[in-house]
């Protein structure tokens, strides 16, 4: 079982940055792929970006590419979102999620895709 806890989630105005951090524990997470999505009030979840287990791989929603960057840290069993440019429309809750145990490349950008999942850490960017 891998547990994920969010943090670093606030208000910000636009063209600001924001870093989030999830930190897993439970069962080392190494050779999980890992995802951000969020969730807007009266939207669908959504695929932010995602990062391969090895960390080499990463893979961007075209609403944030040049913008936000995820990374990892295998030490600290922790995964990073650093958002740079924020936009209004960046508003929502963001979850980080955990696939089963992949190969060294995949990258997961649908949801159903992610077994374990953080309680959200909400973003607000205002205009």
């Amino acid at each position: 079982q891998v547990q994920l806890v969010e943090s670093g989630g606030g208000l910000v105005q636009a063209g600001g940055s924001l870093r989030l951090s999830c930190a897993a524990s439970g069962r080392t997470f190494i050779r999980y792929g890992m995802g951000w999505f969020r969730q807007a009030p009266g939207k669908e979840r959504e695929f932010v970006v995602a990062i391969s287990w090895s960390g080499r791989d990463t893979f961007s929603a075209d609403s944030v590419k040049g913008r936000f960057t995820i990374s990892r840290d295998m030490a600290k069993n922790t995964v990073y979102l650093q958002m740079n440019k924020l936009e209004p429309e960046d508003t929502a809750v963001y979850y980080c999620a955990a696939s089963p145990p992949r190969d060294s490349t995949w990258l997961g950008t649908r949801a159903s895709e992610y077994n374990y999942w953080g309680q959200g850490t909400q973003v607000t960017v205002s205009s």
